[in-house]
């Protein structure tokens, strides 16, 4: 039999779905997974979006060109100008999820062997598409202890080498729940204007943002429209992540061309799918606005019940949809399998994403995992039952002893 690549057995495994087979496995005994592992909204998709593929009254779904519908591309500046973002249509590539948008951005703005710095902890797939792309991410290290916040330049500048090409950024954060602010953005933006590098923020979930704390895009730091490039997509907004529709938004016309040439090799982006998200630009704003607030309720009473575990280090996050929490374990790998294979609470579990793969640097994550805040609050306190009683019966099973909490 041939053996497969080596790349391809060195290739990074999400932390996020990886333990799948087992969940399946605890379902087909009968046990109730609650999945918290993944950013899959139980929100209802808007209906007038909905409403739009229902209609769809052409005879043949056609090739959409590489760069994405005209019509949608052409509406898209009416939903970026809510945020006081000013971008064309000219500025805009549509592509199949950020994730397309993230790996196009780095296969047009870097070269095998360069560097890309990045503050971790990171969404997973940013080391996947690294090792696509052949670039290497230089990690940050950010910490609960302060909240996640957004490395200070100097620690960006340390860094620099000669292969340094671009900083990539999460905001609000993924895995964290981080919302940067403005200052310290315009604070990054000196540095990288100085060092000439491309500034790409992965801005999808820019409407989560509480506690009165407002989004600010990359795209409206002055000085830098050559420098920005954002990935950007409708499946968390919407709740539409099986529709697979983003975009990659620049002021670079060279960045956008040599995206597209990447692009046209997988010739078009879904069509049904730009169908819905044109559609999306038109929800009424009542739908956003609960949206943000049942999110925040999630939040308050995920970091509520998280606080008051023995032994649990959390914060609450200012953004997003997670909490990325430190757990009395010694290693988050283990302990999620083992939620799968070996615990049940009442005949439940719960499936969480270990904190090792949010990493690039070796051994981190041990203690910590990311929980996905998708879930109503009901569901989520029948969680956070099952997460205690697991962690009562894990460290007792090895004669661990749970810290007074902090």
């Amino acid at each position: 039999m041939p053996a497969i690549s080596g790349r391809g057995q060195k290739a990074y495994d999400s932390p996020i779905r990886t333990l799948i087979p087992f969940a399946d496995a605890a379902e087909k005994r009968g046990t109730e997974v609650i999945y918290l592992n993944i950013g899959q909204p139980d929100i209802e998709t808007p209906q007038n979006a909905l409403a739009a593929v229902k209609n769809y009254d052409d005879r043949v779904i056609k090739y959409a060109p590489a760069l994405g519908n005209t019509s949608y591309r052409e509406k898209l500046p009416e939903y970026y100008r809510r945020f006081g973002i000013d971008v064309a249509p000219d500025d805009i590539m549509i592509t199949t999820g950020a994730s397309e948008a993230i790996l196009l951005t780095m296969l047009s703005c870097l070269d095998e062997g360069d560097e890309i710095i990045v503050p971790e902890p990171f969404y997973a797939i940013y080391n996947g598409f690294s090792n696509i792309a052949k670039v290497k991410i230089v990690p940050l290290l950010c910490t609960v202890d302060d909240g996640y916040k957004l490395p200070q330049p100097a620690d960006f500048e340390r860094v620099i080498t000669k292969r340094t090409q671009a900083i990539f950024i999460c905001n609000p954060n993924n895995p964290t729940g981080c919302l940067y602010s403005e200052r310290a953005l315009q604070e990054l933006a000196v540095l990288v204007k100085r060092h000439d590098l491309f500034l790409i923020a992965d801005e999808v979930y820019r409407e989560f943002c509480y506690d009165g704390q407002e989004f600010f895009s990359i795209l409206n730091l002055p000085g830098l429209e050559k420098n920005a490039v954002v990935a950007d997509s409708i499946s968390k907004r919407y709740s539409a992540c099986g529709a697979r529709i983003g975009s990659l938004v620049t002021r670079n016309a060279e960045v956008i061309s040599a995206a597209v040439k990447y692009a046209r090799y997988r010739l078009s982006p879904p069509g049904l799918g730009q169908i819905l998200a044109e559609a999306t630009i038109d929800t009424p704003p009542a739908y956003m606005a609960e949206v943000v607030a049942e999110y925040d309720r999630r939040r308050v009473a995920l970091y509520e019940r998280l606080r008051k575990m023995p032994g649990v280090v959390s914060y609450r996050p200012g953004g997003a949809f997670y909490n990325f929490v430190q757990l009395p374990i010694d290693d988050s790998d283990r302990f999620c399998k083992w939620l799968l294979t070996d615990f049940s609470y009442h005949g439940t579990t719960v499936m969480l994403s270990p904190g090792t793969g949010f990493y690039a640097t070796p051994g981190l994550g041990k203690n910590e995992v990311r929980i996905a805040y998708v879930l109503n609050v009901k569901d989520l306190n029948r969680a956070m039952d099952v997460l205690e009683a697991a962690l009562e019966e894990y460290l007792k099973g090895r004669g661990e002893r749970i810290e007074t909490d902090r």
